[in-house]
């Protein structure tokens, strides 16, 4: 932006009445070099009289490092799917920049007790710089952060009466990520700006703050990056989670904003706290929270704590960090979503109160870490020195991931635990341990490491909720109040991958060498050039990822329904067949190189003769073709569910996958395309309206193969559209001999006849009736599935599931379709996590996914959503079956 622009900008903003309020100062009676640039000299206006460009704040940042090289380094450490820089801000005293590789490696040192002795830790802390780490906007429509960034920032360099300054410039380094989620809030920004009149509306029903689908929440792939830490999925997270592992910031934050009629949260956290967070963390915690607290009741600043918000998840930015020994927190401010906001109270909250709130707490937060910093660092020791204590003392003190069936799913498990700094060894030779028998190739994870306590968290089948906690929550329900459960319950993965997990109580003394951080190794055609064809074993991921690029490359390729042998192999049902005499020439190139990108399993085989099973000629040998795949988008779809399954398709194997208005599916638009993709969204029929419904059945019945997920189900099990014939339920009613008909009365009636009641039948008159199931928070249920069936070719025999939500389906009837994947019985459902009782028990034998046939075309429902945050990696086969396997069952006329 030139000097004219900003001054036209300027000129604008004092026009439109931005600026006719008195100000609200950021630090009252606050100094500063006049020498240092501000952020209105740059981007052209005062904070919080606009939202900031993402470029913007950018601009600023390397402003400040122009004028101040010695003092600040802009680092960066990501690009966003839509080709955004990712950066971070080091700010500190010169010297401490100077070195700023020793601090990184004085961190690295005191991370490892194993070769730091105490006496070595000590000499280290005397001299130690600790890291702040201060990140915003990880939410695009989270807008006071990035704002906040920039005073924090200027206040650090500028401030000339504060005497905090100097000691977090000289004692501590501060890092600092502005926006965390650039996509995201360049979208919010161009959404907002377009519904901005003369002045800005504090009405809460004005457009400026009610955004349309998507928001600005999400990145590009519509991913909460606020979930994503452990499992790594998104370029944003990844880059970020490795920067703080360089640098091991003994505190982390990460500032959100929250619904517009709260105040301001920091912790101490909400209960309940994951059981690896030690009572040293919590304790830390509540000493940053008193200094925040110390600084707000100053300038009069409401604020709450140790409520709503928990730290028992993994996945959060403020939950990961804990996992290596930092003190992690969430910041919330009360959103003005905009630059107004009237608050249900009458009060208008202000953009700029918002930043003040923000760049508050981050300066109390420094100036925390600078006055306490021998004492974190040595907690940060002493948490090291414990985790390795527990991990050899617990009662688990080993993992061991054997080989399996599939391995690339073992290899991607061990890869992403490396990428978290956990070490694990890659077994030399065979070895025993844990009673077992174990070959070369599989996976060991000692637990007597600094890393135990985040292996502990990613690892173990379940993590209990404390009874006193449960009790509570059973309470509420009773009483017909939400349960204090923030996200999911249960997690695990080696549930979500499926993949076997040998918990040891010794320490496993194996030959291992250090398993790298590779997530796909490379696969290669074991038995060179084939005569006939080549086969890839269905049930790996590498092996869809293979189909997708053959398909895509034009190679023609055939799959078997069943089971078959060759040469005395077993093959899967679902095992690609890539004829030779149906293919160009270059085939054995293209089946190398396919087998390197992908990881699959290829094997070159010179006849075609079975031993057992279908031929490769056989009707139950079908072709593919290379399907084109839509996805409903926009309202009435959930955007999480579309994102997530967009990205499984498009990212996870490589397959393009368009997106379609759901307003445009009942028309002929959907006639060049095979499969439609309906995500979460349970308002579909009112928005295709009966000719669209109408269409969408016509083209189905044509050919299509429709996949409905979670909510979407509603819409295909809905009597009056009927495309799966199953229904869902309401929630069981335990005590209708007891309610007879006086139920049917109290619906009827104005007035129902009056009856004593006792103690034991006050529960049975007040249970609710034609209810929905009681809302699931995210458990890990099992699944048992059909492997007979095409969908659940190559399809492990039990699956593992998030159940979430409140809906349960009835089983479909054999005349009608299939049950392909059904929960298993009560007894066996819940994995990880906690259900309530009645929703265990009616959730038992239902189905998750299903298959029902209309003309020539198919439909496919899964009850549950198995691609939710990219997670479940476990259930990318039977899903990609759907796509993939269900087109070539289909049978449009051609």
């Amino acid at each position: 932006m030139n000097a004219l622009q900003k001054c036209l900008l300027t000129l604008l903003l004092v026009a439109g009445g931005v600026q006719a309020q008195e100000r609200l100062e950021f630090w009252p009676d606050a100094t500063y070099d006049s020498a240092v640039p501000t952020p209105a000299s740059v981007i052209g206006y005062e904070l919080g009289d606009r939202v900031t460009r993402v470029h913007d704040v950018y601009d600023y940042f390397e402003a400040l490092a122009d004028y101040a090289p010695q003092s600040v380094r802009i680092v960066e450490y990501a690009e966003s799917w839509e080709a955004r820089p990712l950066i971070y801000a080091i700010i500190t005293s010169p010297e401490n920049l100077r070195n700023i590789d020793d601090i990184k490696s004085g961190m690295q040192r005191l991370r490892d007790p194993r070769s730091t002795d105490a006496s070595a830790a000590d000499s280290i802390i005397q001299t130690q710089k600790p890291v702040t780490w201060l990140s915003y906007a990880v939410h695009g429509d989270e807008i006071s952060g990035p704002e906040a960034a920039m005073m924090t920032a200027y206040h650090l360099l500028a401030a000339t009466n504060d005497d905090r300054v100097a000691s977090i410039m000289n004692d501590t380094v501060v890092v600092i990520d502005p926006v965390q989620n650039p996509d995201g809030r360049q979208r919010f920004i161009s959404r907002y700006e377009t519904t901005v009149g003369l002045e800005p509306s504090a009405d809460r029903y004005s457009a400026e703050h009610k955004m349309p689908w998507p928001a600005g929440r999400t990145n590009h792939y519509l991913f909460d990056l606020n979930r994503d830490w452990f499992a790594r999925t998104q370029p944003e997270v990844r880059g970020r989670a490795d920067a703080i592992l360089e640098f091991l910031p003994v505190v982390v934050v990460d500032a959100h904003e929250m619904g517009s009629d709260n105040t301001y949260y920091f912790p101490p956290n909400a209960e309940p706290f994951n059981p690896q967070i030690t009572e040293r963390q919590k304790e830390n915690l509540a000493l940053y929270g008193q200094n925040n607290a110390r600084w707000f009741d100053t300038y009069g600043i409401d604020y709450y704590t140790r409520e709503v918000y928990d730290a028992f998840f993994p996945g959060y930015g403020d939950t990961w960090p804990m996992m290596y020994g930092a003190i992690s927190m969430t910041f919330e401010q009360a959103s003005s979503d905009g630059l107004r906001f009237r608050q249900y109270d009458g009060n208008v909250l202000e953009f700029r109160e918002g930043i003040r709130n923000q760049f508050v707490a981050s300066m109390a937060t420094a100036e925390t870490t600078a006055v306490n910093r021998e004492r974190l660092l040595d907690d940060f020791y002493r948490y090291q020195v414990t985790a390795i204590e527990e991990g050899r003392t617990e009662d688990v003190r080993a993992f061991v991931l054997p080989t399996q069936a599939d391995q690339p799913a073992a290899n991607k498990l061990a890869g992403l635990l490396v990428q978290q700094g956990v070490e694990v060894g890659l077994a030399t030779e065979p070895f025993s341990a844990c009673g077992q028998r174990f070959v070369a190739g599989s996976y060991v994870i000692n637990l007597d490491q600094p890393s135990k306590r985040r292996i502990r968290a990613l690892l173990d089948r379940d993590v209990p909720l404390e009874e006193e906690f449960i009790a509570r929550q059973e309470t509420r329900r009773a009483n017909n109040l939400n349960a204090q459960i923030y996200d999911v319950t249960g997690w695990s993965l080696p549930l979500m991958y499926n993949v076997e997990s040998v918990s040891c109580s010794r320490r496993v003394g194996a030959s291992v060498v250090p398993a790298g951080p590779e997530l796909v190794i490379p696969g290669q055609v074991e038995g060179g050039t084939a005569e006939v064809a080549y086969l890839v074993p269905w049930g790996t991921r590498p092996a869809v990822r293979l189909l997708a690029r053959a398909l895509r490359d034009g190679i023609a390729v055939k799959s078997n329904d069943l089971a078959f042998t060759h040469q005395g192999r077993r093959y899967p049902a679902g095992t690609l067949i890539i004829d030779v005499a149906d293919n160009d020439d270059d085939l054995a190139a293209s089946m190398t190189a396919l087998a390197r990108e992908t990881g699959a399993e290829v094997v070159a085989v010179d006849a075609s003769w079975l031993t057992e099973g279908p031929s490769f000629g056989s009707n139950n040998v079908v072709r593919h073709s290379a399907p084109r795949v839509a996805i409903a988008w926009d309202e009435p779809t959930n955007m999480y569910t579309a994102g997530n399954t967009r990205f499984v398709v498009e990212r996870q194997f490589d397959y393009p996958v368009t997106p379609i208005r759901a307003e445009d599916l009942g028309s002929d638009r959907l006639s060049s395309y095979q499969v439609l993709i309906l995500p979460g969204g349970s308002s579909y029929a009112s928005t295709l309206g009966e000719d669209g419904v109408a269409a969408l059945k016509r083209w189905v019945e044509a050919g299509g193969v429709l996949i409905g997920v979670q909510d979407a189900m509603r819409f295909l099990a809905d009597p009056d559209v009927d495309l799966l014939a199953v229904r869902r339920e309401n929630a069981v009613v335990e005590f209708e001999e007891e309610l007879g008909e006086e139920g049917d009365e109290e619906e009827e009636g104005s007035t129902v006849d009056g009856r004593y009641l006792t103690a034991e039948d006050v529960e049975a008159s007040t249970v609710a009736l034609n209810v929905s199931p009681d809302q699931t928070e995210g458990v890990i249920v099992r699944a048992n599935v059909n492997g007979d069936h095409w969908l659940g070719a190559g399809v492990a025999e039990e699956i593992y599931v998030l159940a979430d939500g409140r809906d349960i389906y009835t089983p479909i009837r054999i005349n009608n379709g299939v049950n392909v994947a059904r929960f298993a019985d009560a007894d066996e459902l819940v994995q990880s996590g906690y259900l309530w009782e009645e929703n265990r028990r009616q959730l038992a034998y239902k189905p998750f996914a299903i298959t029902q046939e209309h003309g020539r075309g198919i439909v496919v429902g899964f009850t549950q959503n198995p691609n939710v945050r990219a997670f479940f990696d476990g259930l990318n086969v039977i899903f990609m079956n759907a796509v993939f396997r269900g087109s070539a069952h289909a049978r449009p006329v051609r």
